[in-house]
């Protein structure tokens, strides 16, 4: 599946002001199941300089230096991917792939071990009670893969999607006591949940392709999502939000510990607080037929 993308983000402000350095994570990540054909990016006013890094991941980053003063900033990213769909959760798996916990070994448990510590604490152990019967069912038949579905199906069909403006995420025992949340904070609870049953599981920000029937919640904006590892599927995607493994729907821009680390737009402007009339965010994903 081949997709055209554009991400636009506009800040507005009452008088002209001066902008300081931006981190904007734009360019998905490829792979074997993904390839990038074409990058663009516009900024208004024109970036006095753009720098393309790598960050602790090798998530590709641009770093922007607006050149001038000015009542609005807007960056503009455009791009092209092959989809090719991911299909390594369907994969064949060993005896002992049904053992709960997964059974890494020593190479992958010491390269995994940022993704399997929560990064929440868990007074009450409110999370690991609620992740629990999904591992005592993976125990009984079909071991972490049957575990990962019924969790993923579970968030999505007795969780209320709402979409949320504010910034940050909800803490995994919020979201279990609103029963409800945006996409990143499924993610976040999701994430947590499976550390907590000796998951490795790790945040990722990228975009979600809705089709015209509108199946998918949270396009028209960034999205977020969780890779979970095991050994006989190595990384492979998880979107709780939609009840989606795999497939072709996920573009993948960056991953880290949680969410946090893959903001896709940072930066800093001076002036007067007020100012400041705030942000329109526009993303669009659109199949070519």
């Amino acid at each position: 599946m081949i997709y055209d993308i554009e991400h636009s983000t506009e800040y507005r402000f009452k008088q002209a002001v001066e902008f300081g350095l931006h981190r904007l994570s734009f360019r998905p990540r490829d792979g074997h199941d993904m390839r990038v054909l074409a990058t663009e990016l516009d900024v208004s006013p024109p970036a006095a300089r753009v720098d393309l890094v790598h960050d602790v991941y090798g998530n590709s980053v641009a770093l922007i230096h607006p050149g001038e003063r000015a009542s609005t900033l807007r960056i503009t990213s455009r791009f092209t991917v092959d989809h090719l769909g991911s299909t390594a959760f369907e994969l064949p798996a060993a005896t002992e792939s049904n053992w709960m916990p997964p059974s890494y070994s020593a190479a992958e448990r010491l390269a995994l071990t940022p993704f399997m510590v929560p990064s929440f604490k868990d007074p009450g152990h409110v999370v690991r009670a609620w992740a629990q019967p999904f591992a005592n069912l993976g125990s009984q038949e079909g071991g972490p893969r049957q575990a990962i579905a019924l969790m993923t199906k579970t968030i999505r069909d007795d969780f209320r999607y709402t979409l949320r403006v504010e910034e940050g995420v909800q803490s995994p025992q919020q979201t279990l006591a609103l029963r409800a949340g945006a996409c990143r904070d499924f993610a976040t609870l999701m994430i947590d949940a499976l550390r907590q049953l000796g998951i490795a599981a790790r945040f990722v920000s990228g975009y979600l392709y809705s089709p015209a029937s509108g199946s998918n919640k949270g396009g028209g904006s960034t999205h977020g999502w969780v890779q979970v590892y095991l050994p006989d599927c190595g990384w492979f995607p998880v979107d709780p939000t939609n009840n989606l493994i795999g497939g072709c729907d996920l573009i993948r821009i960056a991953f880290g510990r949680e969410a946090s680390e893959v903001a896709p737009l940072s930066g800093e402007w001076f002036g007067d607080p007020d100012d400041y009339v705030g942000m329109h965010v526009e993303v669009s994903v659109v199949a070519r037929a």
